[in-house]
């Protein structure tokens, strides 16, 4: 299964409807958890979700409307028993904020503590790039490895079956055919999370490709000089960094307390999202990965089985 679950929506100040943010990433039978602000731990239990599975955590910053839940979701942790262990991945200069909130959490998980300071891999596939807030900022971006699809009916008409085909995928070849002959490329599918920013280089970078883009949507279009003096993206400048980035589907996060309706905000990042499916995300909504992009030539069959198989 591959689905985001949005714990809150909220920006500084939390509403009767929208809790801080809190962004849970189910992925292949593990989740990551990303800012949770205050109030997660409730949020999860709301979802119906399980922390047993949570895998890494990861901050973007350490504004408390982006961590102030940590301590809360670590003792839930430890209450249920999650034996793993868990990495908390966060930039650096914000340690000593991190420790404190560690330090109140109550004990008994094996937490790896992961800080940051510069853009590149944090672990196999997860990589962040740096965002242009007031204080050090990342975001973060997950990517599945390229691989191939087989079709069905290249192996029958290649004579391929039963252990011959498991050979040609750990091998590459098998009985003078190439996993390349009876195969198509499969895309892998990528998620960004780009959080409080300007408008910058590393907030393009992660959103390039992306099939799942979950981005900060502070400010109208409207309140573009707050938005500038505060380091925050409006809804324009979110839909851009879609439309610009070729993303598959943008969904819309951290309101302003300003905005009880984000329909108007969706609106006008849509306006600017090119062909990006456009999402105002609403607490506890589940989304899930939009289905694998096809690439040129792939044969219908191939198509097909994707289609009953949903993203996987």
């Amino acid at each position: 299964m591959r689905e985001l679950v949005v714990l809150g929506t909220a920006s500084q100040v939390p509403t009767r409807t929208r809790n801080h943010n809190g962004y849970l990433l189910r992925w292949d039978g593990q989740d990551l958890l990303f800012d949770p602000g205050e109030g997660t731990q409730r949020q999860l239990t709301h979802a119906g979700v399980a922390t047993s599975r949570i895998t890494r955590i990861c901050l973007t910053h350490v504004h408390g409307d982006h961590c102030f839940g940590l301590p809360g979701v670590l003792s839930r942790m430890a209450v249920d028993g999650v034996d793993h262990p868990v990495h908390l991945h966060y930039p650096a200069s914000g340690e000593e904020v991190v420790r404190a909130l560690v330090s109140v959490a109550g004990p008994g998980i094996d937490l790896r503590l992961r800080p940051h300071g510069a853009a590149g891999e944090v672990a196999e596939g997860l990589e962040v790039a740096p965002l242009n807030h007031r204080i050090e900022t990342y975001g973060y971006r997950l990517t599945e490895p390229d691989g191939r699809t087989l079709v069905p009916e290249l192996l029958a008409a290649a004579g391929l079956a039963g252990p011959d085909v498991g050979r040609l995928q750990r091998e590459g070849g098998a009985g003078g055919v190439r996993l390349a002959d009876v195969s198509v490329a499969r895309p892998g599918q990528r998620f960004a999370l780009v959080m409080d920013t300007a408008v910058c280089a590393g907030a393009e970078a992660l959103a390039e490709g992306a099939d799942l883009l979950v981005t900060e949507c502070t400010f109208a279009d409207e309140a573009a000089d707050l938005a500038t003096a505060y380091k925050h993206l409006t809804a324009g400048q979110a839909g851009a960094l879609a439309g610009t980035g070729g993303a598959g589907t943008l969904v819309l996060t951290h309101f302003s307390s300003r905005y009880p309706d984000a329909a108007p905000l969706a609106a006008q990042a849509g306006a600017r999202a090119g062909g990006a499916r456009v999402l105002a995300a609403a607490d506890l909504d589940r989304i899930a990965m939009p289905p694998r992009r096809e690439l040129p030539g792939t044969p219908p069959a191939v198509r097909m089985s994707r289609h009953l198989q949903g993203h996987r």
